[in-house]
């Protein structure tokens, strides 16, 4: 891994379908409304975004923390644009600032961690882990 500078910034951006309704995601008796685990994941991978041209061959960056607030509902068809700043490095550990607009207003905002893993020993680990196949 590379130096990784406070300030770098990613985004992510994706259209709501109706796949991404809290309604059809989740549960049938939510409204019809941009759920809250898709919002995180955009914020996630705008977070990914900031980071990788400085992972290394072989790296990645998983998501290990998540503050979220869900702060306006969103339509279907609107698009939905996450943005992430780097606001700390410690090691491995990288730490966000994020939030999402949809067309008309600011609909989230938080802080987010991910750490720089090796996907060969992160492979080792979660083979261990496996359970048999019957």
């Amino acid at each position: 891994m590379r130096s990784i500078p406070v300030g770098a910034k990613g985004s992510y951006t994706l259209r709501v379908l109706p796949a991404h309704l809290a309604n059809q995601f989740k549960d049938v008796t939510l409204p019809p409304v941009f759920a809250t685990p898709m919002m995180v994941t955009a914020m996630e991978n705008a977070a990914l975004n900031a980071v990788r041209g400085y992972l290394d061959p072989g790296e990645s960056a998983v998501g290990t923390e998540v503050n979220i607030r869900h702060l306006a509902a969103t339509p279907v068809g609107h698009r939905v644009t996450a943005e992430a700043v780097v606001t700390k490095v410690g090691g491995r550990r990288i730490e966000f600032s994020v939030s999402a607009r949809d067309e008309i207003e600011e609909i989230g905002k938080g802080t987010h961690a991910r750490m720089v893993v090796d996907l060969s020993r992160l492979d080792q680990r979660l083979a261990a882990k496996a359970r048999p196949q019957s």
